[in-house]
């Protein structure tokens, strides 16, 4: 049994010579730390508290049951331990060997407090890890700044090891460390708990195009935003006080996880998840522009949606891609048939990068018409898979794959070979005049090497560049209109032709788009459905062909599949048609062998 130390220590005991206003704010913040002590003697654990409540610490636990020690310690965390080394049943040695032999336990500091001052003790606790080694009786201002320079030291630690140092929130280490404790805690209690997976939306697309220090920003502002918006404590919603209920976690790049221990019903969630979205509905201003960035959020409830860590993260992460297949900026709850889905999603995509190496890509054409002489003017170079079990894999299906697996680049610089390749193939064998439009991903666009592709692809095929044409769509260019007028003149360049897709379904500036070097506007099918019956869609129609034309672009109509469509388009002056009025997508062979009919045809 230790000695019982003598004397009593005051706040103005410790040492703050030099000390400026940071370096109180940040004593301020240690005396906040939890201290638990272990003494077999009551009355030194009491004295010891009063020490350093008078010296201005504010929580403690405190135990006088050796054997208890552990358990405590699991239950509570604390930021550190005042450890007595002689005591009965379990010993100060036995409890500083079982710390370090369990991993949530055995990087907390440890100050020895015995009255046991030969070599061999002091060695020993050392050996077992002790953080620092204090003599009984204990002098109050010694022990004041011990315990304050441990803690010092340990909060250094912890930022550097448990903290992100972009946005300053806690990494995924801690998280995981303050999940697996909530997780003891519910089942234990029976209670809930329910975890927030946060995945920006487009936020690649950020950093391709306004550069890595833009992006760094908008991840900042993120977090403050998810933060603010989690701490905010409304009594009525059952979600406990502010301070005490939620923790959130930069986990990834642009990833971010919100755990909510006390969020008995789904509910909560949603109500938490509400708020993260309205929060990033406002655009984020850095250097004197506004960015738009939202959120899709995934949940899953514990034990509902599993009972181990790895589990709920990870059924949590499948909701947020399952809400970004719903369309962004929204939220969705786990379920087994959402699992389902992303296990077949997964295979689809291990499969894809096969794809690319196996030759199983492949390219349909759709013939694109002249409207008033009917003669094909070029096509539309349309990519397919060919899987080796599931046959033809439609793009719908494969393309988000691609682009969320960063394929889609390698994968459109193949499709410019090819289409390249099979319109000089085309020229050969006679079909002079014959132009091949390639559609470009937005993340192509925003890819430095574009331009190199391009050049590489006509260089090869010895395509000459006014028979391809690059079809972008409105929301691409207009992302950084000011800057993709520079990248869409150096593309013009080359000779060749630029489109906009599927327009008027997107948010044209019209100050803007006289200021793009543009060829084409292809009309949306969308339009096309109803236009005999519709009266706005036929005033859309009617108003994209007079302005194009005013601007002396040609107009191309998608998706023509009516007489009654082919007529009203040729009154109103449309260029160009395509749909299967005309002719489906179909591969090479099958529209060269269509062409030869026709010639044959005509001949006869």
């Amino acid at each position: 049994m230790d000695d019982v130390a003598g004397g009593r220590g005051t706040a103005e005991a410790v040492p703050r010579d030099g000390m400026g206003a940071e370096q109180d704010s940040q004593l301020d913040k240690l005396k906040n730390a939890l201290i638990m002590m272990v003494d077999d003697e009551p009355i030194m654990t009491e004295m010891i508290q009063t020490f350093l409540e008078d010296a201005g610490y504010r929580n403690f636990i405190t135990t006088d049951q050796s054997a208890q020690a552990m358990a405590l310690l699991a239950l509570h965390r604390p930021e550190i331990l005042l450890l007595d080394l002689i005591m009965p049943e379990v010993s100060g040695f036995d409890i500083l060997h079982a710390m370090r032999a369990d991993s949530s336990l055995q990087h907390m500091p440890v100050i020895v407090l015995t009255s046991s001052t030969d070599a061999v003790t002091k060695l020993q606790a050392l050996e077992l890890g002790a953080a620092d080694f204090l003599a009984k009786p204990v002098d109050p201002s010694e022990l004041a700044l011990r315990l304050r320079n441990t803690l010092a030291a340990k909060a250094y630690q912890d930022q550097l090891a448990y903290y992100d140092a972009l946005t300053g929130l806690p990494n995924r280490r801690l998280f995981l460390e303050r999940f697996n404790l909530e997780l003891t805690n519910a089942s234990r209690d029976a209670k809930g708990v329910a975890i927030l997976h946060i995945g920006l939306d487009r936020f690649k697309q950020i950093n391709d195009t306004l550069g890595l220090r833009v992006g760094d920003a908008v991840l900042r502002e993120a977090g403050q935003r998810v933060e603010q918006s989690v701490r905010v404590s409304d009594p009525s919603e059952g979600l406990g006080s502010a301070s005490s209920w939620v923790t959130l976690s930069r986990v990834g790049g642009d990833e971010f996880a919100v755990l909510l221990p006390e969020a008995a019903h789904f509910e909560n969630a949603a109500i938490v998840a509400r708020r993260i979205l309205n929060a990033m509905a406002e655009p984020v201003r850095v250097e004197g522009q506004e960015v738009f960035v939202s959120a899709s959020i995934g949940i899953s409830v514990f034990p509902y949606d599993g009972k181990e860590t790895d589990t709920l993260l990870k059924h949590a992460s499948i909701a947020t891609y399952h809400a970004k297949e719903h369309g962004r900026n929204t939220y969705q709850f786990y379920s087994r048939e959402i699992n389902a889905r992303s296990v077949e999603r997964l295979k689809l995509e291990n499969e894809l990068r096969k794809a690319l190496k196996n030759d199983e890509l492949m390219l349909y054409y759709q013939p694109k018409v002249d409207v008033k002489t009917g003669r094909m003017t070029g096509v539309e170079a349309l990519l397919r898979w060919n899987h080796p079990k599931l046959g033809l894999v439609m793009p719908g299906v494969f393309i988000p794959l691609a682009e969320e697996a960063g394929l889609i680049v390698r994968m459109g610089e193949w499709v410019l070979q090819e289409g390249c390749r099979q319109a000089q193939a085309w020229h050969d064998a006679g079909l002079t005049g014959l132009g091949v439009s390639v559609n470009v991903s937005p993340q192509q666009f925003c890819q430095p090497g574009l331009m190199d592709a391009i050049r590489d692809a006509l260089h090869r095929s010895g395509l000459e560049a006014r028979y391809l044409t690059l079809e972008l769509t409105e929301s691409m260019i207009m992302e950084n209109a000011s800057r993709n007028i520079e990248t869409l003149h150096e593309m013009k360049g080359t000779g060749l032709k630029i489109s906009i897709d599927d327009f008027g379904t997107g948010y044209s500036s019209l100050s803007y788009l006289k200021r793009f070097p543009l060829d084409e506007l292809k009309v949306d099918r969308s339009f096309l459905g109803d236009l005999q019956n519709g009266a706005d869609d036929a005033a859309i129609v009617s108003a994209i062909i007079a302005m194009a034309h005013s601007l002396n672009l040609r107009v191309v109509a998608e998706g023509v599949e009516t007489q009654r469509q082919l007529a009203f388009l040729k009154a109103r002056g449309c260029d160009q048609c395509q749909g299967y009025l005309f002719a489906k997508p179909m591969p090479a062979e099958e529209l060269t062998a269509m062409v030869e009919r026709r010639r044959q045809a005509t001949k006869a």
